[in-house]
């Protein structure tokens, strides 16, 4: 590790009112590097992804900030994470990539994204790609939070990141207990989470599962419509956002959990369900879950669609030694992921 280094900035693009996976990355990084006695500081500027007009100028008001002394004392590394903080200035400037505004990436062209084939939404697209190609570039190293996203960097923008993954926050407090009567899924009521997909596959099965849906989102009114009108409000609880030993107990008493987000770059949830010894229902499009979930192993990859989800459902509530079994094989995948490599590489 390199013994110059004393004091870190770690910049975080910061939604109001939102706590994601994002949020919890870089307090997790913050906790973890003054646990190892560095002095750090979050540094902070509020975004918002709409109007995307706004998106050049929010990436404006970053490159503004030249972070490389604070009150006359010098800052010895910045740490960015999400667009548009590697826009920021510093001699020493490492990236470890979130993601970079995905609507403008690989969801332009899908439902998930804002981003159309007019003309003036190309040259805004291009504007970004380019941009967050030269900013990149100014970095002394590109770490990604996983392969998904270190590939997206490499076919976007030319940028060879290496993945570094990092356990969720939750990581130390995580058990196993029983196999219980129903299923988790955790994440943001959000159109590409693709709760959606988890509610329609729990209408298909046969073994008529519960499951507590995990988190909040503009979608969640949406999805308690579509409860109901595939006939399984009964049967589906809206928890909304649970945190701490409630959201512990809730992964430790489940059969499994069911992740199916489009794309997704990292997704905490695989490993939290991991850690707490439950198997994972997964898409074979969901991107990061795919890193870690090994098809018949320690949980299932099926295809986006309801029918498929419910078939794996169905064979985890038939046979509890099979999810048992495939919770510990996932329990000992995740417990590999840890942060003395992360932090070792970020401050080498």
């Amino acid at each position: 590790m390199n013994t110059e280094i004393k004091r870190i900035v770690v910049a975080e693009a910061q939604v109001p009112f939102v706590r994601g996976g994002a949020e919890m990355h870089v307090d997790a990084l913050i906790e973890q590097l003054r646990m190892r006695r560095f002095e750090v500081e979050k540094v902070a500027v509020p975004f918002r992804s709409q109007p995307k007009s706004d998106l050049l100028a929010q990436a404006a008001a970053w490159r503004l900030l030249d972070l490389s002394s604070s009150n006359g004392q010098p800052i010895d590394l910045l740490i960015a994470t999400r667009f548009p903080t590697y826009f920021a200035r510093h001699p020493r400037k490492v990236a470890w990539v979130i993601h970079q505004h995905r609507a403008a990436y690989e969801l332009c062209g899908t439902e998930y994204s804002d981003f159309e084939h007019s003309e003036a939404d190309v040259g805004l697209r291009k504007r970004l790609v380019e941009l967050d190609a030269r900013m990149l570039g100014e970095c002394r190293h590109v770490f990604a939070n996983a392969r998904n996203t270190a590939n997206r960097l490499a076919t976007f923008n030319g940028i060879q990141a290496r993945p570094l993954y990092h356990p969720p926050a939750l990581a130390g407090r995580l058990h196993p207990g029983p196999y219980g009567d129903y299923l988790l899924t955790v994440g943001r009521l959000e159109t590409v989470k693709r709760v959606d997909l988890a509610i329609r596959a729990v209408a298909r099965t046969s073994s008529r599962p519960r499951l507590i849906v995990v988190g909040d989102g503009s979608q969640r009114s949406a999805l308690e419509q579509l409860a109901a009108q595939t006939g399984v409000a009964d049967r589906v609880s809206f928890a909304g956002s649970v945190a701490g030993e409630d959201l512990i107990g809730l992964y430790a008493n489940a059969r499994a959990v069911i992740y199916t987000p489009f794309d997704e770059d990292f997704g905490y949830v695989t490993l939290e369900a991991f850690l707490s010894g439950k198997p994972v229902v997964t898409a074979s499009d969901s991107g990061g879950p795919l890193e870690f979930v090994a098809d018949g192993e320690n949980g299932f990859v099926c295809a986006p669609a309801p029918d498929a989800a419910a078939a794996a459902v169905d064979r985890l509530i038939a046979d509890p030694a099979l999810a048992e079994r495939f919770g510990t094989a996932g329990r000992i995948r995740a417990q590999s992921v840890t942060w003395d490599g992360v932090v070792e590489q970020l401050l080498g």
